[in-house]
């Protein structure tokens, strides 16, 4: 058996009083360490306390509950008369060469590679979207500073302290708030023209949730799914994770060309057709009316599921906006989703899907499965504001100003890149649609723009693979009049011809 006198501890061991950690917890921390490594054996014979104490220079009963700490959990073993010893059931583990920057346990280390072997999809890896200071004409996101904070965040507070405790800060029903499911149903009944209660409404994070439990519970490997020919990418990217075949359908002014799905469905077997029909993704067009009662008939023919993301319903701009498929559907075939994201914020993560009862039923227990339930205090304060009218009231002042931004906007683009980029003014949303001229290089120009300090997107998600699109979406709604301006400005010098 070693001598602890041959094990170098005082090269081994170092304390940084610099650090929040406790000494205890660093020594305790380096002598796990030695043992994992291979340094310190099964059965060596470590120090005493008093030797360790002298040798780091602490005192004594730091030592002592260093050793306890390390016999509690079985690293170490003591033995009547002989001392202190690494325990002997561990495995024996050769010893390691160490590098210079691994000697010291008490800095943090992150682990690059996994010591397994897994598959990465290559359809998952794409760029994430992150909140910045600088300038922007974004994918078509609310400013939040619109938002109604202080409303919210009295409400978030009466309802954290306020009420029977165990009731609001333990379990829910996996379905969500049923308060704020309550308030929704007549919310939406009012404003949609929908026809439903608490019972047919699934409170989720967003539409991504909905569409992932949606994808797991109903989509089958080699079902057919049916999309738009530029759809949303995350609703595109979900249905490939789940093994769908894809099939696409264009659109032209009128939205989504639902005669060309009849021809698919007389040789495919459709599973889901997946539709923005308020405002399309991208291009912000609006599906006509003639075209939804023939997919509603479709639906009902050939049984296939309609996923309808409404995903910003409630800033249209030129009338009363177009009721959802999901108002007139009597056969339980449409599956509505939207969310407070675009309403609000995206950080505020409260969505709903709405379903036949059934549906909603066994959708929960999938949901379950990933979240056991969403954020109950954060549902019952939008449960409150709905009840109060505040969000309502906040919706029809931001639709004022959501307006003015897509005049002043669309008139800028119009008066400063009449030459370089054409569009429609868009009926609603919160972007325009903008293609830009076949000269200009829209990869690069959204380069250039981010070193002058504007982002946008630099469309090459909108690209079909037998044509290159060479538009984006320019969204207005979260920028100021001013900061618009500024955009356009930017955007105006960045612009890169082809050579």
């Amino acid at each position: 058996m070693s001598s602890p006198i041959l094990i170098p501890f005082k090269s081994l061991l170092s304390i940084d009083k610099s650090l929040k950690m406790p000494i205890y917890q660093q020594i305790s921390n380096q002598l796990i360490h030695l043992i994992r490594n291979g340094t310190l054996k099964s059965g060596q014979k470590i120090l005493s306390s008093r030797q360790f104490s002298e040798m780091l220079g602490v005192h004594r009963k730091t030592i002592v509950v260093v050793l306890d700490d390390l016999l509690a959990q079985g690293w170490l073993e003591t033995k009547q008369g002989s001392g202190t010893f690494v325990a002997n059931n561990l495995p024996e583990i050769k010893p390691q060469r160490l590098k210079e920057t691994e000697l010291s346990s008490t800095e943090y280390f992150s682990v690059k590679k996994a010591g397994f072997s897994f598959e990465s999809k290559p359809v998952l890896q794409r760029e994430v979207i992150k909140a910045s200071d600088k300038l922007h004409l974004d994918d078509g996101f609310p400013d939040p500073r619109l938002a109604p904070l202080l409303d919210l965040s009295r409400a978030y507070r009466s309802n954290l302290i306020h009420g029977n405790s165990y009731v609001k800060l333990g379990y829910g029903d996996t379905k969500g708030s049923n308060w704020l499911r309550q308030e929704l149903a007549k919310y939406l009944n009012e404003s949609r023209g929908l026809s439903i209660t608490e019972n047919n409404i699934l409170i989720v994070r967003g539409t991504m949730m909905a569409m992932y439990l949606l994808t797991t519970a109903f989509i089958k490997k080699g079902d057919f799914v049916v999309l738009g020919e530029m759809s949303w990418s995350s609703a595109k990217i979900n249905f490939q994770h789940a093994g769908a075949n894809i099939l696409t359908i264009p659109s032209d002014e009128n939205g989504m060309r639902v005669d060309l799905l009849e021809e698919i469905c007389k040789q495919q077997t459709i599973r889901l057709i997946y539709i923005t029909s308020h405002h399309d993704y991208p291009t912000t067009v609006t599906l006509k009316a003639d075209r939804r009662i023939k997919l509603l008939n479709l639906a009902q023919k050939y049984r296939f599921i309609v996923f309808e993301d409404d995903y910003d319903y409630d800033f249209h701009y030129l009338s009363k906006p177009l009721l959802p498929l999901a108002s007139a559907d009597k056969a339980g075939v449409v599956l509505y989703s939207g969310s407070f994201t675009k309403s609000i914020s995206p950080a505020f993560r409260v969505g709903y899907l709405i379903a036949p009862e059934e549906i909603v039923e066994h959708l929960s227990h999938f949901r379950r499965i990933i979240d056991r339930q969403g954020d109950l205090i954060l549902e019952n304060t939008i449960a409150e504001l709905l009840q109060n009218g505040i969000i309502q009231k906040h919706l029809r002042k931001s639709l004022r100003e959501y307006r003015e931004r897509r005049d002043f906007f669309c008139e800028l683009l119009q008066n400063d890149l009449k030459n370089e980029v054409s569009f429609q003014i868009p009926e609603g949303g919160m972007a325009v649609w903008t293609k830009f001229d076949n000269q200009i290089d829209l990869v690069k120009t959204a380069e250039n723009a981010l070193k002058y300090g504007l982002y946008f997107s630099n469309g090459l998600q909108h690209n079909l693979r037998d044509r290159n699109a060479n538009a984006t979406r320019l969204g207005f709604a979260s920028s100021t009049i001013n900061e618009l301006e500024k955009c356009v400005n930017i955007l105006k010098k960045s612009l890169v011809k082809n050579t």
